[in-house]
This record gives structure tokens, sequence and C-alpha cells, in this order.
């Protein structure tokens, strides 16, 4: 005999409202009752149309503050409506994530978002999301578009107006000599920076910027090596692919015996807090994660309780923050 709502609220002692509110996922109902609902589900075997409680996060830069932070935020937006997340680091694309994947449908799980993960990487392969596809996981990604031919709600921050409030600042201040340190070649927020920044400096009659790009990790290690190259090109300042990178390109640049800002000015990318209190004070490009996050939260939602969710990109602005790791061009530079 199937077990109906009508059974779940007699066993809950709660309205058939109230368990509806349950199943859907809808706010205005207390962590008490909701257990109580959830115990009666179990205890009659009742089918929920979403398998489980759990909401996975994967990614590779567990590291890296402004993905702990969206993490976070994505799990605040998520708990009041009875999900709970899992962080899964995962090398992107890899064997790993797809045997992650794999562990979490055969255990039961609501959704999962691909927080820069293997959305982000060109070629990657798709036989994780097929996987999910066949067993009707709902699945987001956060910036980065899924490969072509997989339609899914994708939500990111917008690389190329990120490159032009960041040379926008430099240019301001009369640098002209202006270089990028740069994500890997095929990460899609990379080369999406990379065009936004060649195009923003074509914008102000600087051609061929792509000269002064240099590709490197996104690691500190990663933003040293860059800067030390772009030192060496004559650059008098530096947009980085993200703040782990800028902070990086500080330290190469004080090993080349020159000083920040006075010598080279850094922007940094993301936003993380720990930014506010470097030395110097990191200039950056803020990442609305909070702005992310409620979207996020918001789609996952819809998608467990069967609701359609537009697929495509959906671009959120960033913003400049200004502090004292930019300063005016030295005069003779330029």
């Amino acid at each position: 005999m199937k077990v109906g709502i009508t059974d779940v609220a007699a066993r809950a002692q709660v309205s058939e409202a109230t368990v509806s509110r349950v199943i859907n996922r809808r706010q205005g109902v207390s962590r008490k009752t909701r257990e109580a609902v959830e115990e009666a589900m179990a205890a009659l075997g009742y089918e929920r149309v979403t398998q489980g409680q759990l909401v996975a996060v994967v990614t590779e830069f567990v590291s890296n503050p402004f993905f702990a932070d969206v993490a976070e935020r994505i799990e605040s937006a998520l708990a009041p409506h009875g999900l709970k997340t899992v962080l899964c680091p995962v090398f992107p694309g890899g064997v790993q994530e797809l045997d992650f994947l794999t562990s979490l449908v055969d255990k039961g799980v609501a959704a999962v978002v691909f927080l820069s993960a293997s959305n982000t990487v060109e070629g990657a392969e798709t036989d994780g999301y097929e996987l999910l596809r066949q067993r009707r996981v709902p699945y987001v990604g956060i910036n980065g578009e899924f490969a072509d031919g997989v339609p899914a709600p994708v939500f990111s921050t917008d690389d190329a107006l990120a490159a032009e409030l960041a040379v926008g600042h430099l240019h301001r201040l009369g640098h002209r000599r202006i270089g990028m340190a740069s994500g890997p070649s095929g990460n899609r927020p990379a080369d999406r920076r990379v065009r936004g920044f060649v195009e923003a400096m074509a914008r102000r009659g600087i051609e061929e910027a792509e000269r002064w790009v240099v590709r490197q990790s996104y690691s500190v290690e990663g933003g040293q090596a860059a800067a030390s190259t772009l030192v060496g090109l004559g650059v008098t300042g530096i947009v980085a692919a993200s703040d782990f990178m800028a902070l990086g390109a500080i330290r190469g640049i004080r090993r080349q015996g020159l000083s920040v800002p006075d010598d080279v000015s850094v922007v940094g990318y993301d936003g993380s807090a720990v930014t506010e209190f470097t030395d110097p004070p990191l200039t950056t490009v803020r990442q609305p994660a909070d702005r992310l996050a409620l979207e996020v939260g918001r789609g996952v939602l819809a998608l467990v309780s069967n609701r359609e969710v537009p697929t495509g990109e959906l671009l959120f602005d960033p913003e400049l923050v200004i502090r004292a790791s930019t300063a005016p061009v030295a005069k003779g530079s330029g």
C-alpha cells in the first residue's frame, strides 16, 4: 500500500500542509517539526522524489578562502530547508571526481554543486554529468559553463568586467605597461579573464597586450613565478587572476628588490576577507560570494523540488575594492 502525505501527517501529528512544506523544502517549519516529519517519512517508507538530504559541493580549491566562503554560504542558504552540504575536494575532471560522484549517488544525494571543478576545464570528461543525469540527480555550476551539450544552470562572476575594473583602475593611476598573472590555459575562468584583460587594454589603445600575460598555477608560487617574469618585462602594474596569485606576485616583486606599490602595483581577484589584513592590504576585484551563494541555493532548492531552473549562465557583477597595493605610477615609468 502506497504511503501518502496524509499518513505522514498523522504519524508526525502535524498538518498535511506542513508535510508538504517539508517535502518541498519550504521555509516556515521549525527544526523540531521538520525532524519529526522526516522521521515519520523514514518510518513509513515514504518515497521522496529526490534522494537524501545531502548536497555535494565539488571543488578543487578547498584551501582558498573565497571557495570556503562560498561553500559556507551555500550551506547557510540550504540548511533552513533541511538540506546539508558536504564538501568534496577533488582534482577537477579526473577519475577522482567521477569516483566521488559514483559514491555519492550510490549512497543517495539530493544535488551536486560544481564549484570551479570540472565545469571550468576545457575538454573535461562528461561521464560524471551523464551519471547524474541517469540517476536523476540535479546539478549546477559556479564560475564555469559545462561542456557543450550539457544543459545545466551556471552562476558566474563576470570575468570580462572583472578584468575591465582592474585594468581601468591601474590605467587611471597612470600605468600603461600592465601585465597579467593568469591561471593555466584551458581553465575557462582564466581564459575569460585573459580575453577580458586584452580587450580592456585594447580599449585604452594598448595593443598586443598578450605579450604581458603569463600563465601559471592558481597559487602563491604561481603568482610569484609570474611576477618574476613580468618584472623582467618592465611592467609597472600586475593584474592577478586570484588573491593567492596576487600575494605571490607581491613576494616575487620584493625578491626582485622592488616594493609594492611604489615600484609595481598589484590587483588581486576574489575578494577574500583576509586580503584586508595583508602587507600591504590588497586592492582586489571582489566576487559577490553572497549573491552567488544565494542564487545557487535557490536554484538547488528549485531543482530538488522538481521545479524548472533556466539553463545557461547567469552573470554577477564584481566590485573593485581599492586598498594600499596600488598607487600612481612612479615618475619616469608608465
